[in-house]
């Protein structure tokens, strides 16, 4: 088979793909224009500008999912993506005024508390009786006060606390977006008149991380509550990443507490490799009966967005590549749109069933990065270690049992990067001929399924893109 990356059709439709993500990523974006009408609910919701709705594509479970929230996660990953068109010039500097927008956008979600929401009145009055159950309960409103609005998971976009039964507390949004305040902040891409409330929030996100990181939590996905490793990955690499930055602003003490933390949060990592099956668990349970879960993609993702540059939980740590060719096992063999593909479309986990429980664009997409990540990473010079437990990564890419001469620095970025191509041919063959990205792909069939326009998809394109790119041809 000849490698995608010679082929000028298949970089030609990169190309055009590249303009529609970077496009379409800001449909949810300061949509101040959008009316979102709940009626058994008596809602109506009105974006304020900076706030992030995760799919602007009205829906309510009708199939299609009600995603008109200001999610932590999303909004942090889709300001992430647009940070990196700004920085490269594929959108206007101008646009660096939607960052602005979201930071004082989350900067205004401070003081939310549940009890201002009941002194105003019972939040299920009025609400039809067939739904009262999915509303809040008074107890649990009570609970919203101090830095607990950090981990309310979502918000409305018009800046409310979310009066709706969700999974609470999740703790990977603060570390996300301190994430991706480091970044803002390194790469210039902030007017200089954000740049303290950039800095005000980046401690905000940062004390929250320190308040809370041992405290479990639900995971990713929303379903489980436990130990995860998505979450502790993130939180390590920002206060890791924290530490430095206070550091610089002259505050020993705090970079301290970040660093002992990071530490902790480290350990606790490696204690999610399970040798038996040469993968990290995704998460770990909170107490003894309750569940936990192995392979799941979300392991991976946790690398990419935790952008740690080398060692454990990077993208050259043999142990995170053995997960992931766990997870191309898995899927290769669960979904039927799978057969005869090179690359497969990879889902969430075993067990899923949600809107069907098909591949994800983000999961393929994240396989695709994750190989042109490492590619670049060895291009710019770093060793790589082959060992046992990455051998069947290794034999994947090179098509034969690798011999120590392989370990060619040279050799094997070429041929992560066209093993990330194959994973980005994987995406082509189910997009659109108009591009758009939905939430996932139906594991018989082949056609979208699930939120439609999903900013989350476009982010995750427009950053194993920029990847791709980083990883220039050897």
């Amino acid at each position: 088979m000849t490698p995608p990356t010679t082929d000028t059709a298949f970089t030609g439709w990169l190309d055009r793909q590249y303009a529609i993500a970077a496009r379409d990523l800001t449909l949810g974006v300061s949509a101040t224009h959008l009316v979102k009408e709940r009626p058994p609910f008596r809602q109506r919701i009105v974006p304020r500008p900076g706030s992030v709705v995760a799919s602007a594509v009205m829906g309510a479970y009708d199939p299609d999912p009600d995603y008109f929230f200001h999610w932590f996660r999303d909004s942090a990953l889709v300001m992430d993506a647009l940070r990196i068109l700004v920085a490269q010039g594929t959108r206007p500097a101008e646009d660096a005024g939607h960052i602005r927008d979201f930071i004082r956008f989350s900067l205004g979600l401070r003081g939310l508390t549940g009890a201002d929401v009941l002194a105003k009145g019972d939040p299920r009055q009025g609400v039809d009786p067939d739904v009262v159950q999915h509303v809040r309960s008074e107890t649990d409103l009570r609970g919203v006060a101090g830095d607990r609005v950090w981990g309310e998971v979502r918000v409305n976009p018009d800046g409310t606390l979310d009066t709706l039964n969700w999974s609470r507390p999740q703790h990977d949004g603060s570390a996300l977006r301190a994430l991706i305040l480091q970044r803002c902040l390194d790469d210039g891409v902030l007017e200089l008149d954000v740049r303290d409330e950039a800095a005000a929030l980046l401690r905000i996100d940062l004390d929250f991380v320190l308040a809370h990181h041992a405290e479990p939590s639900f995971e990713i996905w929303e379903d489980s509550l436990g130990h995860d490793y998505y979450t502790r990955v993130v939180q390590c690499a920002a206060l890791r990443r924290g530490a430095e930055w206070l550091e610089a602003q002259g505050d020993a003490e705090a970079a301290g507490r970040c660093r002992d933390a990071s530490s902790a949060l480290a350990t606790a990592l490696d204690g999610h490799w399970r040798p038996e099956t040469r993968a990290y668990a995704s998460l770990l349970p909170a107490a003894s009966g309750t569940a936990g879960r192995d392979l799941d993609i979300a392991a991976i993702l946790g690398v990419l967005h935790a952008g740690l540059p080398s060692g454990p939980h990077s993208v050259l740590d043999p142990k995170a590549q053995a997960t992931l060719v766990a997870l191309e096992d898995l899927f290769a063999g669960l979904f039927p749109i799978n057969a005869g593909r090179p690359a497969p479309a990879l889902g969430r986990y075993r067990e899923d069933r949600y809107c069907g429980g098909g591949a994800w664009y983000i999961a393929t997409l994240a396989a695709a990065e994750f190989h042109c990540r490492l590619a670049a990473a060895l291009a710019g010079g770093a060793a790589f270690a082959l060992t046992a437990d990455n051998r069947g990564f290794v034999t994947r890419v090179l098509a034969a049992e690798p011999r120590e001469e392989d370990v060619d620095s040279r050799r094997l970025a070429a041929a992560f990067r066209d093993r990330g191509d194959a994973f980005l041919a994987t995406v082509q063959a189910f997009t659109p001929p108009d591009g758009a990205l939905s939430e996932q792909i139906d594991r018989a069939t082949g056609a979208q399924t699930s939120a439609k326009h999903l900013g989350w998809s476009y982010a995750g394109f427009i950053t194993a893109v920029d990847a791709r790119r980083r990883a220039a041809p050897v």
